[in-house]
C-alpha cells in the first residue's frame, strides 16, 4: 500500500482533514501506517478519527486489537512517521533539558512508555500535527519480547 502522503495530494489531504474537524470538532484526524521495516502486517484501516481526550495508551490498545497481536509481541507507535535517531532528539521531544548517552533503541522504548502513560491524543496532535494537511501521522513497528 502506498503511503497516505503519496496516494493523495496535499490539497486533497488538507480538505479531508478540515472537513473531518469541521464535522467532529472534539476529534482529531490521525493516519497510522506500518513502519517500512516492520514485520507486522498492514492494517486495513489507516485513517482514524480519535477523541481529543483519549489517552495515547488507549489508542495503542485499539491498534493492538486491530492487529491481533500475540501477548509476546510488543507494539511501538511513533509520531510523524519517523523514528527518533538519537537520545538528544527523544529528550527534546519531551522538553527534558539533560544530556544522556543511552542506546537509541532503548530510548525509543522509554519514549513510547512515556507517551503512552502521560499524554492525551489531543496534546500529541497539537504538538505534532502536519501543518500542511492537518493530519497527525503515526507509524507502528514491533519487536518480539518474552521469548
Amino acid at each position: 500500500m502506498k503511503p497516505f502522503k503519496e496516494e493523495f495530494t496535499l490539497e486533497e489531504r488538507a480538505k479531508e482533514s478540515a472537513d473531518m474537524i469541521a464535522s467532529y470538532p472534539d476529534r482529531i484526524p490521525v493516519i497510522v501506517e506500518r513502519f517500512s521495516r516492520s514485520s507486522l502486517p498492514e492494517m486495513e484501516k489507516r485513517k482514524y478519527l480519535v477523541p481529543c481526550g483519549m489517552p495515547v495508551g488507549q489508542f495503542i490498545f485499539i491498534l493492538r486489537s486491530r492487529l491481533h497481536l500475540s501477548p509476546g509481541t510488543a507494539l511501538f507507535v511513533f509520531v510523524n512517521n519517523t523514528l527518533p535517531q538519537t537520545c538528544e532528539i527523544c529528550l527534546s521531544v519531551y522538553s527534558v533539558s539533560i544530556f544522556c548517552l543511552l542506546d537509541p533503541l532503548l530510548m525509543l522504548q522509554i519514549c513510547n512508555f512515556v507517551v503512552a502513560a502521560a499524554q492525551l491524543m489531543g496534546s500529541v496532535y497539537e504538538s505534532y500535527k502536519d501543518e500542511g494537511d492537518g493530519f497527525l501521522y503515526m507509524c507502528y513497528s514491533s519487536e518480539k519480547t518474552f521469548g
